[in-house]
């Protein structure tokens, strides 16, 4: 009984599970809405916008911008590793502040090539931030 739960439960799963493959485009955007250097709510805001490059179907090159409201605006560099289909490491470069963050997310599924994405990013001078988003995932 237990194991028939688990595979109708897996089968139920897979049908939800849209995976990108290599040479697929995946563009996207998000706002901070933590960061530990925000003092008070609303004082400012941090965006993001980025188009990966799936090199192979779990790695990625990134390139983006990220334009904040108090703060000189970063072209950003990196790349993503997918841990499995919904679960990702990253780490990118942002030209304009001199600065790295590498952070860890998960990729929601919510229409056939839409991802409902969630980030936490460790900035190296000292900060994090949680983002969240949306990505559109072109399949070549």
């Amino acid at each position: 009984m237990m194991k028939r739960a688990l595979f109708i439960l897996l089968i139920g799963f897979t049908g939800t599970a849209f995976a990108q493959s290599s040479q697929d485009f995946m563009i996207g955007g998000g706002l901070d809405f933590l960061k530990t250097d925000n003092q008070e709510i609303l004082q400012k805001a941090q965006f993001g916008f980025e188009a990966n490059y799936f090199v192979i179907r779990k790695f990625t090159v990134t390139a983006g911008v990220e334009l904040w409201t108090e703060r000189e605006s970063s072209f950003v560099f990196g790349s993503r590793w997918y841990l499995a289909d919904k679960f990702f490491t990253r780490f990118r470069g942002l030209i304009g502040q001199n600065d790295f963050s590498i952070g860890a997310g998960g990729a929601i599924p919510f229409k056939r090539n839409w991802r409902f994405e969630l980030i936490g990013d460790f900035y190296f001078d000292k900060e994090f931030a949680v983002r969240t988003g949306v990505a559109y995932v072109i399949n070549n």
